[in-house]
């Protein structure tokens, strides 16, 4: 059994031994978290295990069996109520292609739940293995700073 974004799920036993990140994206339509590198590098599969950020990719079903699990999907209540992160995120314009903003926004927030007052070398370090293709580095950090300031 795992707990996904609140609800509890039974995990089939053939399913145990499947990728995480593939669990969530063919099994569940959690379409959210992103296969990236597939070698836990490049971060676009993100997500929250008992509120730390893990790569879904290098997890196995059965390594978070009852884990509580929060997937982009499930960071904000409801579309009208997002996450600080998140509306930092809009107000910053970060998103270019889009592709690792749902892993960048898990491990910003993951960071600011830690921390919430992070110094930039304190971003630098958290966020360092989130690669952004289109290179929107300086408007992460300023969306996690002012987030930072919000929650």
């Amino acid at each position: 059994m795992l707990v996904i974004n609140g609800q509890i799920i039974d995990v089939p036993e053939p399913l145990l031994t499947v990728r995480l990140v593939d669990f969530l994206r063919d099994f569940l339509n959690l379409r959210g978290t992103k296969f990236g590198c597939g070698q836990g590098l490049c971060g676009a599969c993100t997500i929250h295990v008992n509120g730390q950020s893990a790569r879904s990719c290098q997890l196995q079903v059965q390594d978070v069996l009852d884990s509580k699990l929060t997937t982009i999907e499930g960071l904000a209540s409801n579309e009208s109520d997002l996450h600080p992160v998140q509306k930092a995120w809009i107000e910053s314009a970060v998103p270019q292609c889009g592709y690792c903003q749902p892993g960048q926004i898990m491990s910003a927030s993951a960071l600011l739940a830690e921390n919430p007052s992070p110094s930039d070398q304190e971003i630098d370090t958290h966020m360092s293995g989130n690669l952004c293709r289109c290179g929107t580095y300086p408007r992460i950090k300023q969306a996690i700073k002012t987030a930072s300031r919000e929650s």
